[in-house]
């Protein structure tokens, strides 16, 4: 199954990025998402392959925000896709049956929507609120998580649940409880001083 902390990556340069990427492979990350909403094309895909090369080097599953192609193109193991970005239809036929492919959800709708159209994992958010992204939906928080989960496990339907969106070490063991499968966290860790002692506490902490 998939790892239950995934970290998306930030930064607001080519430089910040692959700073950002290189030290949280150092500190153990075995799950990133390349997630570069401030770049051109041509940008993300330089930073595109020079992730797929950091990555080889360590264990770590490579999902890429938004490019289906670049997926195809680098060798990444899927893709990542917003509610207003292409279709996973259309995605899936670009990537292949093969490659993961991850849908954002705010809604109970949009969670069941995600799995009518055959995501493999989804993440489900704004946990609370985030400056990490510009246009926020709806916070959900616990309660909202709760009812959520508590609604896909009455209709019986299964699919990994990532909860994203302003976590804090903290939120995880609460958020976990609700049903939710993992979380997905990116200031958090950029920001942190020890990502290694930081990521060494997540991975014990979901793996009860």
């Amino acid at each position: 199954m998939y790892d239950k902390i995934q970290y998306i990556s930030q930064g607001n340069s080519l430089t910040e990025q692959l700073n950002n990427i290189q030290q949280v492979l150092d500190a153990g990350c075995t799950w990133l998402q390349l997630r570069y909403k401030s770049g051109t094309e041509a940008e993300m895909r330089e930073l595109a392959i020079a992730t797929k090369k950091l990555t080889e080097s360590y264990n770590c599953t490579f999902i890429i925000n938004d490019y289906p192609e670049l997926v195809v193109e680098t060798g990444a193991d899927g893709v990542h896709l917003g509610l207003t970005d292409m279709p996973i239809e259309q995605a899936r036929a670009i990537v292949g049956i093969d490659k993961i492919i991850g849908g954002t959800a705010n809604t109970l709708e949009d969670v069941l929507q995600r799995h009518r159209e055959q995501c493999n994992y989804v993440g489900l958010g704004p946990f609370r609120f985030t400056q990490t992204k510009e246009k926020l939906s709806p916070v959900l928080g616990l309660s909202g998580y709760s009812t959520i989960m508590t609604q896909l496990q009455e209709m019986e339907i299964n699919i990994p649940v990532f909860a994203i969106g302003g976590i804090q070490q903290e939120d995880i063991q609460p958020i976990l409880d609700t049903g939710i499968y993992g979380v997905a966290l990116s200031g958090y860790i950029t920001q942190h001083e020890n990502k290694k002692e930081l990521l060494n506490k997540l991975y014990t902490l979901c793996s009860h």
